[in-house]
């Protein structure tokens, strides 16, 4: 029995481009949204990240494609995007931390953290936008983070990147709702992926994050692929300008 009340998760037929998609959060979200009915356009800069994304798509019975793209490299990845064609769905997720102090970044590493955090997400969410707008639909999703709400000692670059990215989404949100776009984003907290995995269980580092989680611990990769499946899905149909954070009570502190 049915009541018509409860909305779709499925995203059927989509086109679903995932930055950042060889690898830990992009990766899921790959895999998750194929799961969900999308076409995914994995992008990402190594070929054989994205080789093992998409297979372990097709495994599940998805449909991806590996796209090699380095989304820094702003001429190249316009062209790629005005390629696909068709874009529902964008899920903004290429980006990078280096920790430090404030004093002791190396200009190329502040410049490099912009350039793929800031820089690049704009310019990657303004070539998803433009195929959107021809269609009158569509949805980007953008990675923020705890850092993009609240400050951390050692990453104050980082944290400015993630609070550009709040920024961001609100504005973009206002200017495309009335084209039929929405602009969300999801703010993890310290996720346990094979990146982060030895960092987490530093016991100075590791314990102080997860001193800060309510729930106690830290998070999964699919902790983040519901959040993006939902805000993707006809469920989140009257959602955007605001972040979901997937932060176990960290931010409500």
């Amino acid at each position: 029995m049915t009541s018509g009340f409860l909305p779709s998760m499925r995203v059927d037929g989509q086109v679903a481009v995932v930055t950042g998609a060889g690898r830990g959060i992009g990766a899921g979200c790959a895999v998750g949204l194929a799961e969900a009915g999308a076409h995914v356009l994995a992008v990402a800069r190594t070929a054989a990240d994205l080789d093992a994304t998409v297979a372990q798509v097709r495994e599940l019975g998805g449909s991806a494609e590996a796209v090699v793209c380095d989304v820094t490299d702003t001429a190249a990845m316009r062209r790629t995007f005005e390629g696909f064609g068709r874009i529902d769905i964008l899920v903004n997720n290429a980006g990078m931390g280096i920790a430090g102090g404030l004093l002791d970044y190396a200009d190329d590493d502040v410049r490099r953290m912009i350039d793929l955090n800031c820089t690049s997400a704009v310019f990657v969410a303004q070539a998803a936008a433009r195929t959107m707008l021809t269609q009158g639909s569509g949805v980007i999703i953008n990675l923020s983070s705890t850092f993009g709400k609240n400050g951390r000692p050692r990453h104050t670059v980082y944290s400015a990147s993630k609070h550009f990215i709040e920024g961001f989404t609100k504005s973009a949100a206002v200017e495309f709702a009335p084209h039929g776009i929405r602009v969300v984003a999801i703010g993890p907290t310290a996720i346990d992926t094979p990146m982060t995995h030895d960092r987490l269980r530093d016991p100075l580092v590791g314990a102080d994050l997860l001193a800060r989680i309510p729930m106690g611990r830290f998070g999964q990769v699919v902790d983040c692929v519901g959040a993006v499946v939902f805000l993707a899905s006809p469920a989140a149909a009257l959602i955007t300008g605001t972040t979901i954070m997937v932060d176990g009570g960290w931010t409500a502190q």
